[in-house]
C-alpha cells in the first residue's frame, strides 16, 4: 500500500515486526506514529470514537505493514536463527501461561470462588493446537 520493503529490516533484537532502515522508514514510522498520538490527545473526543479510531488506524497499520514482513528476504542463518529465537520465545510465554493459569487457580481457591482467565486458558490450548497441526502438516508435506 504505501510502506515499501526496501525501507525496512527484520526486527531482530527487540520483538516482531520491522525497523526502519532508512530515512523513509523513518518518516512513515513518524507518518503513522504523529497522527495517531495528535488523535488521541485530542480533548473533547468521546471514548467511543477514540476507540474506533485508533482500532481503524492500528488496523490500517497491520495491513501495510504485515506484507512486507512477510516478504522481506533472509537467508538460511537468518531463517534458523529466528526459528530457534521464536521457539525461546514460544517456550517462555508457555511457562508464563502455565504459571498465570495455576496462579488464578490457587489464589481463586483459597477464596472459596473458582476462577480462571479464559483467554490465558484459549492462548495455551490454542498454541498447542496449532503446533499439532502444524507439525501433522509438515510431517505429511515430507518436511
Amino acid at each position: 500500500m504505501i510502506a515499501k520493503p526496501e525501507w525496512f529490516n527484520q526486527r531482530k533484537y527487540s520483538g516482531w515486526g520491522v525497523t526502519p532502515r532508512n530515512w523513509q522508514g523513518w518518516a512513515y514510522t513518524l507518518g503513522i506514529l504523529v497522527p495517531l498520538v495528535i488523535f488521541l490527545s485530542l480533548p473533547d473526543l468521546d471514548s467511543q470514537v477514540r476507540t474506533a479510531g485508533t482500532v481503524l488506524w492500528v488496523t490500517f497499520v497491520i495491513l501495510d505493514i504485515l506484507p512486507i514482513m512477510v516478504t522481506l528476504k533472509k537467508d538460511e542463518r537468518e531463517y534458523r536463527n529466528e526459528a530457534i529465537a521464536e521457539r525461546n520465545a514460544s517456550w517462555f510465554m508457555v511457562v508464563v501461561l502455565v504459571i498465570g493459569i495455576l496462579y488464578a487457580l490457587v489464589t481463586s481457591s483459597l477464596n472459596h470462588e473458582l476462577s480462571i482467565n479464559w483467554f490465558m486458558v484459549l492462548a495455551l490450548f490454542g498454541g498447542a493446537f496449532v503446533k499439532g497441526v502444524s507439525s501433522y502438516s509438515m510431517d505429511k508435506k515430507g518436511c
